[in-house]
């Protein structure tokens, strides 16, 4: 029988009944919960993650009560890990992986079919910033496989009219990833930035477009991370609660 978990992996726990399988390679961090619950979809919606990762996104929504959903991965270890995941929680019926390129998903995945996407893209484009010497994490964090680009013309693609994209980035790519969803016919509707605290500047943003809208966009509270005394505000922890052991 295959081994559940292979060399250096372990489970997290994300709800009473998901389990998600991460290793060095391939984890999750702060950033992609806070995408997750800022793009939690309807409950009964066709919805997609794009660039999946260990599947983070996915098994947040699915702890959140989403009924099925789709992730791609491009890297076949990340893609095993959360195969293996949704074996460990029995949730095989309601998890599709697609193991595969976001450019080449034409006869994979029915274009206009999705009423929700999102992604965690790359923060960086190919020679910006610091490359780590680790693949995996170079083509996670860097565009070596893929560009900002690439990602909101296949988001498009899968998106019904006035479905939504939703992404998370650093503040400094707002603007080219407002013009990236202009491109592709996806109008930016909701932006909030992420902040350490209220003395902080912000070092995400979290930003949702809709295919085919018109233009108008609003422009959420700060979301702040801890409070005066250090401690985790009431909106991280609500943002946190299906994975706490506290």
């Amino acid at each position: 029988m295959e081994p559940v978990l292979r060399e250096k992996e372990h489970i997290e726990t994300i709800s009473d009944r998901l389990r998600l399988i991460v290793s060095p390679e391939h984890t999750f961090g702060t950033d992609a919960l806070l995408l997750a619950a800022f793009a939690l979809p309807k409950r009964g919606g066709n919805v997609c993650d794009l660039g999946a990762g260990c599947g983070i996104i996915p098994f947040y929504w699915l702890a959140r009560g989403v009924q099925r959903a789709t992730a791609v991965e491009l890297q076949a270890q990340a893609a095993d890990q959360m195969v293996r995941s949704a074996r460990l929680s029995g949730i095989t019926d309601r998890l599709r992986v697609v193991n595969a390129d976001l450019r080449r998903l034409g006869g994979i995945l029915p274009e206009g079919a999705f009423d929700a996407v999102s992604m965690n893209p790359p923060y960086f484009k190919a020679g910006h910033g610091i490359t780590s010497s680790a693949e995996a994490d170079a083509i996670a964090r860097h565009e070596t496989e893929t560009t900002l680009e690439d990602c909101c013309e296949c988001a498009a693609k899968l998106l019904k009219y006035g479905g939504s994209f939703s992404v998370c980035m650093p503040p400094a790519r707002l603007a080219e990833t407002v013009c990236a969803m202009r491109e592709a016919k996806m109008e930016p509707k909701r932006l909030r930035f992420v902040s350490k605290n209220a003395d902080a500047a912000p070092w995400l943003f979290l930003l949702e477009s809709k295919k085919g809208r018109a233009p108008g966009m609003t422009v959420e509270n700060p979301l702040f991370l801890y409070g005066p005394d250090g401690g985790e505000t009431e909106a991280l922890r609500e943002i946190t609660a299906p994975y706490r052991k506290d």
